[in-house]
């Protein structure tokens, strides 16, 4: 449950004005508990929805000969530490994350509900980009994209690490001293991996529409990449897709995948955020790939610079994706339903000759989807989506469904 859950958010004081609006969005007065630890002191406004602020321990004692990081890479490093001092009752996780960090935190108990937090556990995952996961380690959890420590391991950490960063003054960052703490005390890295680093810049459609067959845990590096809804800032976005959430949370990105066979079209869902038609035939195995619509953290289009499979945007003026936005969506209780309406997103179409219709006349996209907070409590499996049959007189509208796949039902092409 949530009230087990208590946060250590890294943040800067420099950076709190802007920062903080990123955790209004998923903080819940009342049922999240937790601490954001700043470096200075600020002016606080008590009438804002925002955790306990606490100033962290001086750091001035410990060694730091890392000349391409920072010194407050100690300071964070201890956010743990710091927040189990605090005494606070019934704790079974401890969650770090940064002020820029986005946590669904439905999500957040779904993945730590499977694990017992009585014994040792060091959850999180890997950065995207395959350079930085040789430069720091693919067994390091990334900060930035959050981790999860349970209670009896934070307590060990506790009581070494001090002790144990003094012996690492060399390296760069706050997660690679706490991955060297849990290498001491002999703890691996379990990986999840809807934690989400987002070591990219540019446009994460490619990323959030090819979203892994696993809970939406946490999102990162907002300020970097593009406003994951276009046209709008990025705050405003991000409460866009909480609004997605607050209806169905354990299903918010997921993909599914289905054809129309008339049209001779390929659908790629991710329920919440966005719909993609493509003319053709596109395999599942193709689609269930994310789009290199993004650049890695060097700032290079180098395919092979990722820690996972990925496909080039299309250059076939036929197949460029025509792309419609999640924009309302609603619960109907009549219907036991969710009825999402999504946009289609202006932009200029190449030419192309071929004679499969295309999609072009499609305006809105009406999904509908019924709720299923228990999708994760069964095996995971992609769910299934349809065309439903309309009149004549809504050509300017496509109406589908999203929901689990019965017994047989595959994406055929």
């Amino acid at each position: 449950m949530l009230k087990h859950v208590v946060f250590g958010i890294a943040g800067s004081s420099i950076l709190w004005d802007k920062r903080k609006e990123y955790i209004k969005l998923w903080w819940k007065p009342g049922e999240t508990r937790g601490v954001v630890w700043l470096d200075e002191k600020i002016k606080i406004n008590n009438n804002e929805a925002l955790p306990d602020i606490r100033i962290s321990d001086d750091t001035t004692n410990f060694h730091y000969t890392n000349r391409q990081g920072r010194r407050s890479a100690l300071r964070i490093s201890r956010v743990v530490s710091e927040t189990l001092r605090l005494g606070l009752k019934d704790v079974r996780w401890f969650v770090m994350g940064d002020d820029d960090t986005v946590f669904f935190v439905e999500n957040v108990v779904r993945v730590l509900s499977k694990y017992d937090h009585n014994q040792y556990y060091y959850i999180g995952s890997s950065s995207e980009s395959h350079v930085q996961n040789i430069f720091f380690s693919y067994s390091m959890a990334y900060g930035g994209g959050g981790f999860a420590i349970s209670y009896p391991l934070a307590k060990e950490l506790e009581k070494m690490q001090d002790r144990c960063i003094q012996r690492y003054p060399g390296l760069y960052g706050s997660d690679d001293r706490i991955q060297a703490c849990m290498a001491e005390l002999g703890v691996p890295l379990t990986k999840e991996r809807g934690f989400h680093q987002y070591d990219v810049y540019g446009n994460l459609l490619g990323l959030l529409g090819a979203h892994p067959v696993t809970p939406l845990v946490s999102l990162h590096h907002l300020d970097v990449v593009d406003p994951i809804f276009p046209g709008i800032s990025r705050v405003n976005g991000l409460q866009r897709l909480f609004e997605s959430s607050k209806l169905d949370s354990a299903n918010l990105m997921q993909q599914s995948i289905c054809y129309d066979k008339e049209r001779y079209w390929s659908i790629s869902v991710s329920w919440g955020y966005v719909v993609q038609i493509i003319r053709g035939n596109v395999s599942p195995r193709e689609l269930e790939m994310p789009s290199r619509t993004f650049l890695n953290w060097y700032r290079r289009a180098d395919y092979t610079a990722y820690a996972f499979n990925t496909r080039p945007v299309t250059k076939h003026p036929c197949q460029k994706p025509f792309v419609y936005y999640m924009n309302t969506a609603k619960f109907d209780h009549s219907r036991n339903q969710i009825i999402g309406i999504y946009y289609r997103h202006r932009e200029s179409s190449p030419s192309c000759r071929w004679k499969i219709e295309s999609p072009e006349k499609i305006n809105n996209i009406v999904l509908l989807k019924r709720p299923d907070n228990n999708r994760w409590q069964k095996s995971p499996r992609r769910d299934c989506c349809g065309v439903l049959p309309s009149n004549n007189n809504s050509k300017s509208n496509l109406y589908m469904w999203v929901g689990s796949c019965r017994d047989g039902e595959i994406s055929e092409l």
